[in-house]
């Protein structure tokens, strides 16, 4: 009976027992996990509060490790890494930030705006330690740090292939985090002003010239203007507005400024502009050979005219070849220039 009597008694214990353990085993974890929801409340409001206040949150070291990189995180923060300082000289930095403006405007202030995604910004100037602790070399940079995990390959966006347009970046977000951002941008007079200009001037020149009209049927007058057209979209002129690259690359280690970009799919603003100038050579050089062939002025100033014709077809076609040769590797052929 005895036996009995305490078989019982610790029968009776068990669930008191197991109480007691599941209290000791489980308050601990339930004061951790709502300790951890209060940091993460703490966070979320601070960069709602900075967020309303100016839609690209700079940071420092500090802002950086605590909002960004330190857990909890239920949100994506994109930063921009960049170096704005007048001494730093980095023209492409400056552009890229009117970019970046511009995409993180189109999304605090439109009907769809949420905690799930913040835009910040590191200076190298006010977070140099950022920079060293993610061994970063170069300016602007844009990653994508993901709300859960640490950021993946393609979370580190391709400013040299995609350009730094609001639109692309854009993409860029949407395909990362999944939040759709329609760009808009403030309202730019200076096409229609340019265009009521050009228009202004036609109707001046038509109605000062009413009684003579020949220099409408000027041929070579169009055939000038068909011309430089055709050179500034065949140098590139429309990609540039398309995809909106840097003008110029500059190494923030050597200071070397790069003005072709070393991939096929990618180019800079003065790239075009080079292409533009080569491709203009070469023309220049065919006209002065046509007009040697068929002109009727005598046979020395002929001759001046083919040779210097000649040699501006030699000399710029060689240097477009070697600007090709440079951004497809592996290209065989070169002429005069390598």
């Amino acid at each position: 009976m005895g036996a009995r009597r305490r078989s019982g008694a610790v029968m009776a214990a068990l669930p008191v027992l197991a109480l007691l353990l599941l209290l000791a085993w489980g308050g601990p974890r339930a004061a951790g996990q709502k300790r951890k929801e209060m940091v993460l409340s703490e966070k979320v409001n601070q960069l709602m509060e900075w967020a309303s206040k100016r839609s690209v949150i700079r940071m420092n070291g500090d802002k950086f490790r605590r909002l960004v990189k330190a857990p909890p995180r239920n949100y994506s923060v994109i930063v921009m890494f960049t170096a704005l300082q007048p001494h730093r000289q980095c023209v492409v930095c400056k552009q890229a930030d009117e970019e970046y403006q511009i995409l993180a405007n189109s999304w605090r202030y439109s009907s769809a705006f949420t905690n799930k995604i913040f835009f910040a910004m590191v200076d190298f100037d006010e977070g140099s330690d950022v920079f060293q602790m993610l061994n970063m070399n170069s300016a602007p940079t844009f990653i994508n740090f993901p709300a859960k995990g640490k950021p993946k390959r393609g979370d580190t966006y391709e400013l040299q292939v995609r350009g730094f347009a609001a639109e692309q970046l854009a993409r860029w977000v949407a395909d990362r985090t999944d939040v759709n951002i329609r760009v808009i941008r403030p309202p730019n007079y200076a096409g229609p002003l340019m265009l009521g200009l050009l228009l202004a001037v036609i109707g001046g020149l038509v109605y000062l010239r009413g009684s003579n009209l020949d220099f409408l049927y000027n041929k070579t007058g169009w055939a000038f203007a068909a011309l430089c057209f055709v050179l500034a979209m065949t140098s590139g002129q429309m990609w540039n507005h398309i995809r909106g690259p840097p003008y110029a690359h500059k190494n923030p280690h050597t200071g070397q400024v790069n003005y072709i970009h070393g991939s096929s799919q990618a180019q800079f603003v003065a790239e075009t502009h080079i292409v533009l100038l080569f491709n203009g050579g070469v023309t220049l050089g065919m006209v002065l050979l046509h007009e040697a062939a068929t002109s009727d002025m005598d046979v020395g100033k002929r001759k001046i005219m083919c040779i210097a014709g000649i040699g501006l077809v030699v000399v710029f076609f060689s240097w477009l070849l070697s600007v090709f040769k440079s951004k497809y590797h592996g290209y065989p052929y070169s002429f005069l220039m390598s």
